[in-house]
């Protein structure tokens, strides 16, 4: 009897996983935003800092922090897939963080920007101007 009460619960469960799983992976999916970045942004609308960092990284800089201009791996898999090496982050000063903060800049080798606010988990793409 306690094998059969076992076997209905595993049961229960392997029924109520095969329910929740697709919808959960299609959250995951379009979280992960394999389509790439949701919506753009233009240069006039990015915080005051975030455009000071744009202009220091189509410079060359100097920059501010350390690993700025460090391989971004794009491990969350939000922004078009490309060949390892492609992408480059720059931090975007954030006001009062007594650290790096989650803004970021992401630079792609042909030339597109994307910034974050919020570390990694959604990004817009930079609508450059001209």
């Amino acid at each position: 009897m306690r094998r059969i009460g076992l076997i209905g619960w595993l049961l229960s469960g392997l029924l109520v996983l095969c329910y929740w799983l697709p919808a959960y992976a299609d959250s995951a999916a379009s979280s992960a935003g394999s389509e790439g970045p949701r919506a753009e942004i233009a240069v006039a609308e990015l915080p005051r800092e975030a455009q000071q960092t744009l202009t220091l990284i189509k410079h060359g800089g100097p920059f501010p922090y350390e690993r700025d201009g460090i391989l971004f791996s794009n491990r969350e898999r939000v922004l078009p897939k490309r060949p390892r090496g492609y992408y480059r982050e720059y931090t975007v000063p954030t006001p009062g963080a007594k650290n790096r903060g989650a803004r970021r800049i992401i630079a792609g080798r042909d030339g597109e920007y994307f910034y974050t606010d919020d570390h990694y988990r959604t990004f817009h793409l930079i609508r450059m101007p001209g």
